[in-house]
């Protein structure tokens, strides 16, 4: 890739895979429209390390409570909300976790297809649209509990499906809860922390070992990936309450669209 390339796609991953709207289906496009190559694995490990940089360090003062808290009730059997929310996110990642580890090679070999990510960006943007115009709205992040938990993690397991969005998936199936929208985001973010920590995991596995690592992109991916993705984190929780989610789904719909045009076409 030349530089331009990396520039352009680490910024489409760090505002894609925070907001409702697919990451695979936007990195899908450069190289079916413009011809432009494959972004690689090295690239692939340098966006995940930029986005996980991004959202802990937005959250930083969240996670240091969270953490302490969590050690809390393992050492001194002393829970509070916070220790609660500590486990509760490791419960909601481990659908993803074990779905990741049975389905991963199936899902790769078989589902990253256009017209695969075509069709789910445009159900899951409807079901997106759905909850959250028939929300509650009612519930807030201390009203999680562990059914509402596992509810939210085995639709993250979803997101394993190309064109899915796994911010996207978590927010409906919170708004389908009831929670308010700060809610659902704030715990989609959250819940991103094990999950991209252990894709990216996975990948830097699979890279080592390997010659030629470009350096330079990675860095740069990286770098922009994880500025734009902490912005896009920030804009999005001072916004949504006043925007909701019906941008993101005409949006999804429009590429949905175009991702059909170019699968049939």
């Amino acid at each position: 890739m030349d530089l331009f390339q990396v520039i352009i796609l680490a910024i489409v991953q760090g505002l894609s895979e925070f907001l409702p709207i697919s990451s695979s289906a936007h990195l899908i496009l450069p190289s079916k429209i413009l011809g432009w190559p494959d972004q690689g694995l090295a690239f692939d490990v340098a966006v995940h390390v930029g986005s996980l940089a991004a959202v802990v360090i937005y959250f930083r003062r969240d996670l240091q409570e969270l953490i302490a808290a969590f050690f809390a009730s393992l050492v001194h059997r002393q829970h509070s909300q916070q220790s609660h929310l500590c486990w509760y996110i490791v419960l909601g990642t481990i659908p993803a976790g074990l779905c990741g580890l049975l389905l991963g090679d199936l899902i790769e070999n078989h589902l990253r297809t256009v017209l695969v990510i075509a069709a789910t960006t445009i159900v899951f943007g409807v079901l997106l649209g759905l909850a959250d115009r028939k929300a509650s709205e009612n519930r807030d992040i201390s009203q999680l509990n562990w059914r509402s938990v596992l509810f939210i993690g085995a639709a993250q397991a979803l997101a394993l499906i190309p064109g899915t969005s796994r911010s996207g998936i978590t927010m409906t199936a919170a708004l389908a809860l009831g929670f308010n929208r700060v809610t659902a985001a704030r715990f989609s973010f959250l819940l991103s922390i094990p999950v991209i920590l252990l894709s990216g995991g996975l990948k830097t596995l699979e890279l080592i070992g390997q010659t030629n690592t470009p350096w330079l992109e990675i860095g740069i991916g990286a770098l922009l990936s994880g500025i734009t993705a902490y912005i896009c984190i920030a804009l999005f929780l001072r916004w949504i309450e006043k925007v909701g989610m019906m941008p993101f789904v005409w949006y999804r719909l429009a590429l949905g669209v175009v991702l059909l045009y170019i699968a049939l076409g």
